[in-house]
């Protein structure tokens, strides 16, 4: 066997004693034990990526539910503890604190429809868990998530690169689909970029999706190209239109999971996500989604892009309806 094998080997077990590292001392606290937070705790502990604790008001719902996944956890050969509960205190000490408690968009809802029953919640949630893990990175997942990320910035006295919104890693989720599927492809050829609030004025970057490098504005028509960013910016409308009683819930799980593990990893991931500019893009004071490098201290950087003037001009149009929803929070 050559030194490349050994090589390999030795890189291996590294990984493998890096991870199990993590995984003994890392915990997450998922507050919202309905379709996304138990989701997300079910991701976490069938990937083996940390403890978790599962917290709901609700008496009994996140016991039950966690019981049954870490039920699941010798199947999936994992060895992360999964506990329900509906007490603040066992969230105490949490490296990443993931607020999914709130209400669902119904049928007819927009996300600015939520805003007020939903500041509620997370002035709640936070005040009962910030304190008791102050050194923790927390992700917002509950809509409408720039506004609800700011609100639970200034509940928890957090510094602004620990505060981050989960938006911008589904919205461009739900595009590279519908061109996997406008193009009959795999989705893991496609990379893209969404910025702008994670809302129906969400803007799509056309120019950073590409096939494997190739532009998609050389595989495809403009009508086509802008029928698949309304898809987009509609995404969660389209699923609410199915499910009728409830909401998106998979891939906004999937999406916050992604969030987690580059933080507790270390993993310096660029990937898009709400945060809070102070300068960048000419914006400031506003939780929007650009690209970061996201690791343990949270946002690390923020990538400034150079945008075109249309881009710019549609980014800034995203940025002043999510002002619209912090001046009316502030009334």
């Amino acid at each position: 066997m050559g030194t490349a094998f050994f090589c390999d080997l030795l890189l291996a077990i590294k990984n493998i004693l890096f991870y199990n590292y993590i995984l003994m001392n890392s915990k997450v606290s998922v507050i919202g034990a309905g379709n996304v937070g138990a989701t997300i705790a079910q991701l976490l502990a069938s990937e083996n990526i940390s403890d978790v604790v599962l917290f709901d008001i609700l008496e009994g719902m996140p016991q039950g539910k966690a019981l049954d996944i870490a039920e699941a956890c010798p199947v999936w050969k994992s060895s992360a503890s999964v506990v329900g509960t509906n007490d603040f205190a066992d969230t105490a000490g949490s490296d990443v604190l993931v607020l999914t408690a709130g209400f669902p968009r119904k049928p007819g809802m927009s996300r600015d429809d939520l805003l007020l029953a939903n500041a509620d919640v997370i002035r709640t949630v936070v005040k009962g868990t910030s304190g008791l893990s102050p050194d923790s990175v927390l992700i917002i997942v509950t809509n409408p998530m720039d506004a609800m990320a700011h609100m639970a910035l200034d509940e928890s006295g957090f510094a602004s690169q620990k505060v981050l919104g989960m938006g911008g890693i589904l919205d461009s989720a739900r595009l590279r689909t519908f061109v996997s599927m406008e193009l009959g492809i795999s989705p893991k050829d496609i990379e893209t970029l969404v910025l702008g609030g994670h809302g129906d004025q969400m803007v799509p970057l056309i120019r950073y999706t590409t096939v494997k490098g190739v532009p998609i504005t050389e595989l495809l028509d403009r009508n086509r190209i802008n029928s698949l960013i309304e898809r987009t910016q509609n995404g969660g409308a389209e699923i609410v239109s199915f499910l009728k009683t409830g909401s998106a819930y998979y891939a906004p799980a999937a999406s916050t999971v992604e969030m987690i593990r580059a933080v507790l990893y270390d993993e310096k991931r660029l990937l898009p996500c709400s945060a809070l500019l102070d300068g960048p893009y000419g914006i400031s004071g506003l939780f929007i989604g650009v690209p970061v490098y996201l690791g343990k201290n949270g946002v690390e950087k923020i990538v400034e892009l150079q945008l075109t003037e249309g881009e710019r001009e549609l980014l800034e149009k995203s940025a002043a309806s999510v002002k619209d929803l912090l001046s009316v929070l502030k009334k």
